[in-house]
């Protein structure tokens, strides 16, 4: 049997009535327009978008030293024990990255090494929240793979700047931090002006303008992931708590009206009971205009016959987040095959990955998880190959098979290199070699 929809998400956008917005063509505008003259491009954007214009969108030491003592103290230690789990785990994920070099065969070595990016530019958002989390998530994280020049960028808040953030972008390790957002922040760090230095890599979530940013960039920089909007998927059986059930799936459906939130569950009695409670929530929670449009217009539930076939239910949907409160919910490590990450149990919720865990919480977004898993460590590092042949006589052999395989597909350039060690190494004869060796005559082109 096919799985029950006990509620299905609206096939239409609660922006329906709103006017088209080509956002692509808006960000080629910008993004051309700071190609073309820079800093000047990047303070009419900030002005226009933000509110923003001062006379230096980079924070000096003494700015940024003011907006920490702004900062409540708990907030700060808040900051750093979250900085140190992110750290922890992070650090666990580069050692498990092993460098290394094998004797292959006789006189022949290779080995890989792992090569941090030079230079990295984190986008941290602002907008409706203070994303402080993100500045662990994008800087740290590079910091730890050995990143030695990290920009931090971040919107301005109501014309202010984001004391919070600013503190956890610099305890993050920021070597560089600009007050600046959207668009403009990052297509100023790809292409570079005359104060933002250009970066190699961008990392960090943002809303649809900053996605579209990042895509249409790639290529002149590398990117981390193309983010939408918030995903939750919570699987239950009938040993769930409804009411956990909807804590949780609203805790995620307050980041934006347009984030899906999934109840999939083998329990009918469960999944009407968690609705109710969602209902009851949204009665007073402060965020509920955001959070019950999200449930209201995106929120799905689904009652499958039996745990395995939510398991393939889950696999395909391949949601951002996907809380597990079954009986057994590490079974989920076996049975799910995409999901950007997974949270077992009803003492784990999203909301620790988000804030404080220590894992990564910039993740794949709209089925992106079939093909890849979210940030961390490893993106921050090239893992690049290296070569050497030692051995004379492994050499020579290596040169026969490449003459052989590389004219099996007309590379003679390629078979030629091949040939030149067989003959150097096994005195091998090429008539090639024999005639390209002899003097070449001299003539008014040689001198």
């Amino acid at each position: 049997m096919s799985p029950r929809y006990l509620k299905t998400a609206s096939q239409t956008a609660t922006t329906a009535s709103a006017p088209e917005i080509d956002v692509g063509y808006i960000v080629k505008g910008v993004i051309d327009d700071i190609r073309q003259n820079g800093d000047a491009a990047v303070q009419r954007y900030s002005e226009k978008f933000d509110h923003w214009s001062p006379k230096s969108f980079k924070l000096s030491k003494e700015d940024i030293a003011v907006a920490i003592a702004a900062v409540p103290k708990q907030t700060i230690e808040d900051i750093k024990q979250v900085q140190a789990k992110v750290r922890r785990f992070a650090q666990a994920q580069k050692d498990s990255i092993r460098e290394f070099e094998v004797e292959t065969e006789p006189g022949v070595f290779l080995g890989q090494r792992n090569n941090p990016i030079a230079t990295v530019g984190a986008y941290i958002p602002g907008g409706r929240y203070p994303l402080l989390a993100s500045a662990h998530m994008t800087i740290l994280t590079a910091k730890v793979a050995g990143v030695p020049h990290v920009i931090g960028t971040t919107p301005p808040i109501a014309g202010k700047i984001p004391n919070s953030t600013v503190a956890a972008m610099h305890l993050a390790g920021a070597d560089e931090i600009f007050i600046l957002g959207g668009v403009q922040a990052i297509a100023a760090m790809a292409v570079g002006t005359e104060t933002v230095r250009k970066v190699d890599f961008i990392a960090g979530p943002g809303n649809a303008f900053v996605a579209e940013a990042k895509r249409q960039l790639f290529g002149d920089i590398g990117i981390d992931l193309l983010a939408g909007p918030t995903e939750i998927l919570i699987i239950t059986d009938e040993t769930a708590d409804p009411f956990t059930v909807a804590t949780d799936i609203l805790s995620q459906a307050e980041h934006g009206p347009d984030s899906p939130a999934i109840i999939l569950t083998t329990s009918e009695k469960v999944a009407r009971t968690a609705m109710a409670y969602i209902d009851k929530i949204l009665e007073e929670l402060p965020t509920a205009a955001i959070a019950g449009t999200s449930w209201k217009v995106h929120g799905e539930v689904i009652v499958a016959d039996t745990i395995d076939e939510a398991w393939k239910v889950a696999s395909e949907i391949a949601s951002e987040h996907v809380q597990v409160f079954t009986k057994n919910p590490r079974d989920a490590l076996e049975k799910i095959s995409a999901y950007g990450a997974l949270f077992l149990g009803e003492k784990t919720c999203v909301s620790y990955g988000d804030k404080c865990i220590g894992t990564n919480h910039v993740l794949p977004t709209r089925k992106a998880a079939r093909y890849t898993g979210g940030l961390w460590v490893g993106k921050f590092l090239r893992t690049c190959t290296y070569q050497e042949v030692r051995d004379a006589e492994a050499s020579g052999e290596l040169g026969r098979l490449c003459g052989r395989a590389a004219r099996a597909e007309n590379f003679e350039g390629h078979a030629r290199s091949g040939d030149l060690r067989a003959q150097k190494y096994l005195n091998d004869e090429y008539s090639w070699i024999e005639t390209a060796r002899r003097p070449a005559p001299i003539t008014k082109g040689n001198l």
